[in-house]
């Protein structure tokens, strides 16, 4: 039977192949890309009509060298690309935890601010040895939290205020339980370089549009052509960032909310409020602010997006949580064994 060691030693594999897995895979689509774009910009030439007062395209007999061009190309725009991708990387390492919270527009809290949940989650730490996290309240109704940062002494956790105020004592020490065994198995050092890898192409994707945009306004062969290559390098971005999901699934286990909800249990001794708990929040669990933030939805203790968006059907496509269901069917199978 696996350990908690065991599970650390998996997860710190597990993101040192996606550390590789992201560059080398953005790097093989990147080039076929170029390819792609090289085939279709060598396929003709065109020129003026001064009677017309407009450009149209003359097919050359010559066959192009494609692959050149794109060999040439992916010289020019790979290697900054990558640079960026770096430097992402490891703002996002640094800084990715703040950048995250920032984004759902938590609010710190202190011991003098709300002394209850202060205690709640210290005490839990000292029981486990772990350093006290920095806790933050999500302004929302709902019932929902996560956990994020590079390690056990860079962590947050992020509450709902719905989650605050509807569980009782017993449930929420459940649920922080649970957020804190994410921390201490790790779980949150792979998730923060997931999201912000997804994060940066669709960044990316977003600022090829606007280049676009700018770009299809000023009219021009040259600045169509311009145009057009922005939209196509957008769509890339976009889609690849999409697709990443399937990686989510393969290097983030959905064993680890059964790990997580195990471990919470035995800190808290206590498998039935934990289960009251998940019981409560799968009737209640989307963050709306996190509607702009699919791909952060993984980090949840439950699934925060609107059950009938597109992301949501693609959450549930390439699922990195169980069914509330089974995780409580797993816990109840613990209760009276503890």
């Amino acid at each position: 039977m696996a350990t908690i060691y065991d599970h650390i030693a998996q997860n710190k594999r597990r993101t040192w192949l996606l550390v590789l897995l992201f560059p080398l895979t953005f790097a093989a689509l990147g080039y076929v890309f170029l390819l792609g774009w090289a085939q279709l910009s060598s396929s003709a030439d065109y020129r003026y009509d001064s009677r017309r007062d407009a450009y149209y395209e003359v097919y050359s007999p010559q066959t192009p060298n494609v692959w050149a061009q794109a060999n040439e190309m992916a010289a020019q725009v790979l290697p900054w690309m990558w640079l960026a991708a770096v430097i992402w990387i490891l703002v996002a390492y640094y800084c990715g935890s703040s950048l995250l919270i920032g984004a759902v527009h938590g609010i710190e809290i202190h011991r003098e601010d709300q002394p209850e949940i202060y205690n709640l989650v210290e005490n839990l730490c000292i029981s486990q040895g772990l350093p006290t996290p920095r806790i933050y309240i999500i302004s929302d109704d709902s019932l929902n939290a996560f956990a994020t940062g590079r390690d056990p002494e860079h962590a947050s956790i992020a509450l709902t205020k719905g989650i605050v105020l509807k569980l009782e004592r017993a449930e929420l020490e459940g649920v922080i339980a649970h957020e804190l065994s994410h921390i201490q198995n790790r779980d949150i050092r792979l998730m923060l370089i997931t999201v912000v890898g997804i994060s940066f192409f669709t960044f990316l994707s977003e600022i090829c549009f606007r280049i676009g945009a700018s770009s299809s306004r000023h009219g021009g062969r040259n600045k169509g052509n311009s145009a057009l290559f922005f939209f196509a390098l957008g769509i890339f971005f976009a889609l690849y960032g999409y697709l990443i999901a399937p990686l989510i699934r393969l290097a983030v286990s959905r064993t680890r909310e059964f790990q997580a909800d195990a471990s919470a249990a035995l800190m808290t001794r206590h498998p039935a409020a934990l289960i009251r708990a998940l019981q409560k929040i799968s009737t209640d669990s989307r963050v709306e602010v996190l509607d702009e933030h699919a791909s952060m939805s993984a980090m949840c203790i439950a699934n925060p997006l609107d059950k009938r968006s597109f992301f949501a059907s693609l959450s549930g496509l390439f699922a990195t949580h169980p069914p509330i269901e089974e995780r409580i069917a797993a816990l109840r199978d613990m209760d009276g064994r503890i």
